[in-house]
């Protein structure tokens, strides 16, 4: 009993490094795609980081762009309907333009803030099953040879 009890211990182990390592390739193939369409799209807004003026592709650098753009957006009016008034959204007043596409800027970063905080959390959970796998893994293995000493 205890030596069937000991192959699925290891068992759940395997499967849980394979979960792990997929959960992992997932988040990476992800990320590097969300930083690819960051990239593609080319906004800098001239955010400084440690690599200088560069494209924003990165959850820091799209936070401090998306609170910077929302700061400026609050100083044309502080909200949507303090910009219309008592009116309707006109297309050809540049400051209703503005507003707009201030707010669709800013809701894109704010996005990406998002698919960033994501992509972290399914990499670090499978790097919690590979680390929860390995102990598994281990336990079945000394279990067993604890009763192959028997």
């Amino acid at each position: 009993m205890v030596r069937i009890l000991s192959l699925v211990v290891i068992l759940m182990g395997v499967v849980a490094v394979i979960m792990g390592a997929v959960f992992i390739g997932l988040g990476t193939t992800r990320d590097l795609q969300l930083k690819a369409a960051m990239r593609n799209e080319h906004v800098t807004l001239g955010i400084e980081s440690e690599l200088g003026n560069q494209v924003i592709d990165s959850l820091p650098e799209a936070m401090k762009a998306g609170d910077t753009i929302r700061e400026h957006r609050h100083s044309i009016a502080p909200t949507y309907q303090d910009l219309l008034g008592e009116g309707r959204f006109d297309p050809t007043n540049p400051q209703h333009l503005l507003y707009a596409q201030a707010m669709n800027l800013e809701n894109y970063l704010y996005l990406a803030v998002v698919a960033f905080g994501l992509t972290q959390a399914v990499m670090g959970s499978g790097v919690f099953m590979v680390i929860t796998g390995i102990a598994l893994g281990s336990a079945g293995l000394v279990f067993l040879k604890l009763q192959k000493t028997r």
